[in-house]
């Protein structure tokens, strides 16, 4: 069976670590310290915020496949964007504040659904990747394979 697939074991202390460090990425990203385009500050920006999505959903289904995990927090994010759509004064309030406009946005943009798959693309196959290369590590070693 594919690695994607299957149900691995995530460590929350680490989760909840990469998750504080994407998030201050991400504020230093769109923040005017680093000059970077305007584009490049947009969405390399709703990329990171998808990518916090994708460490969150990993940190709260630790044991879930990376397929799922994934295709949750793409589901989440593309929601959150299409909940732009919707205008109540109690919700447009709390989008109005600093939190609330980081965590639910304030207009909806199809561009940034292709930056919320990008990021959590990225944060699927940084996690393919890692365990990818844990498993071969640990079925190495337990075929008695010297080790380096």
């Amino acid at each position: 069976m594919h690695l994607l697939a299957v149900a691995i074991q995530r460590s929350r202390p680490i989760y909840a670590l990469l998750g504080v460090l994407v998030i201050g990425l991400g504020l230093l990203w769109r923040s005017d310290l680093l000059p970077l385009s305007s584009f490049l500050s947009k969405y390399g920006g709703d990329a990171l915020w998808a990518l916090v999505v994708f460490l969150g959903f990993g940190f709260i289904f630790s044991r879930s496949s990376t397929l799922r995990v994934g295709l949750v927090a793409l589901c989440f994010a593309w929601a959150v964007e299409f909940s732009q759509l919707y205008h109540a004064p109690w919700i447009d309030t709390i989008r109005s504040t600093r939190l609330g406009g980081l965590v639910l946005g304030a207009s909806f943009n199809v561009p940034d659904l292709f930056a919320y798959a990008v990021g959590i693309g990225i944060g699927v196959l940084a996690e393919w990747t890692y365990f990818t290369r844990k498993n071969a590590n640990e079925h190495n070693r337990s075929d008695g394979a010297p080790h380096s």
